[in-house]
């Protein structure tokens, strides 16, 4: 029998790239988003490229009884993988409530139906902003945790000390994967970041702009004390990322981890600077990008970037998209996402 795989968050950006390799992996996928920020039309997406119908529910989890529902139509969910989450820093700093209630209560729900229904694997989406604003990189998941950038990055840091508290004396093994920047799309060319709201993320920016649905682009603080003045992240290729989900779920099932829960990192190892990732789509595109430089942006810290080595070791998983990748699966993406709306 296939275990069976509740997915949260699961039309966004990552859950439907995560989809699709559960389903390639031999999983069974149940999918719930509350729609806020991505369309169930996705699922049509992931159709075409799986030839599977992944089962839906249009649920906000920060509904518990509605959320119990999808328990009661599917017994015998054995692994869970939370992406469900609202992810912008900026808007964070400016809302922080709605952060908090939506981020920390809809964790504490699934984790709940987690313990009660006996589940058991447990696969947190956490981030690279739970180490705060770090004075060293590479990190690892040993370097001690800072005050973070934002009230998203301490959602983050809270969530990660609900769950080992929660699934500590449960039968659920918990995994956090702490990732650092996804970017780029499906090789097909068929499936990509498309938020209904405005995307903040560089690299649908950098995209947007590029085919015209931008007028310009802003490079957000161009005097860090940084290579070029500019912001330094590690940028992972969402089917990197999608992947290591899967090794997760599989490091559980498999039997091979012997404590209640466990933390990797999932980057690149390698840092580049947001003027290196524009130059590097100008010369995957053979485009020169229209952006100006502005002031920095509140939330944002100056540099950081990943050791996967723990992943490597005890996962088997290690990227295999360069950033060469990265932009030129996203501007294929791109440009097929915008014949589509014209």
């Amino acid at each position: 029998m296939k275990e069976k795989v509740l997915v949260t968050g699961g039309t966004g950006y990552i859950g439907s790239h995560t989809i699709i390799y559960l389903i390639e992996t031999g999983y069974d996928v149940i999918c719930v988003d509350n729609g806020i920020n991505s369309d169930k039309s996705v699922l049509n997406v992931v159709e075409k490229i799986t030839g599977v119908r992944v089962p839906y529910f249009h649920i906000d989890l920060c509904d518990l009884e509605r959320t119990e529902s999808i328990f009661k139509e599917h017994s015998e969910i054995h692994g869970i993988i939370h992406f469900a989450a609202l992810k912008s820093v900026s808007d964070s700093v400016s809302n922080p409530i709605i952060y908090f209630r939506n981020n920390l209560v809809s964790l504490i729900n699934i984790l709940e139906l987690s313990v009660k229904y006996n589940v058991g694997a447990f696969i947190f989406s956490s981030s690279c902003t739970v180490y705060g604003d770090v004075t060293h990189s590479p990190v690892d998941e040993d370097t001690p945790l800072k005050e973070t950038a934002s009230p998203y990055g301490r959602t983050k840091q809270i969530g990660e000390q609900i769950v080992s508290d929660v699934l500590k004396q449960s039968n659920t093994k918990s995994i956090l994967l702490r990732y650092f920047n996804p970017a780029g799309a499906h090789p097909s060319g068929l499936l990509g970041e498309s938020p209904i709201n405005s995307p903040q993320n560089l690299v649908p920016v950098i995209t947007e702009t590029a085919i015209g649905r931008r007028q310009k682009m802003i490079v957000y603080g161009t005097d860090y004390p940084t290579r070029d003045g500019s912001c330094i992240r590690d940028y992972i290729h969402v089917c990197d990322l999608a992947r290591a989900h899967t090794k997760a779920l599989n490091y559980i099932f498999e039997g091979k981890q012997d404590k209640p829960g466990d933390i990797f990192n999932i980057g690149i190892g390698n840092g580049l600077s947001v003027l290196e990732i524009i130059r590097a789509f100008e010369k995957v595109s053979g485009l020169k990008l229209n952006y100006e430089k502005g002031e920095r942006r509140p939330g944002d810290i100056m540099a950081i970037f990943s050791d996967y080595k723990k992943a490597k070791e005890q996962l088997d998983w290690f990227p295999e998209y360069n950033v060469d990748d990265i932009m030129n699966t996203a501007w294929i993406w791109e440009q097929n996402r915008s014949s589509q709306i014209l």
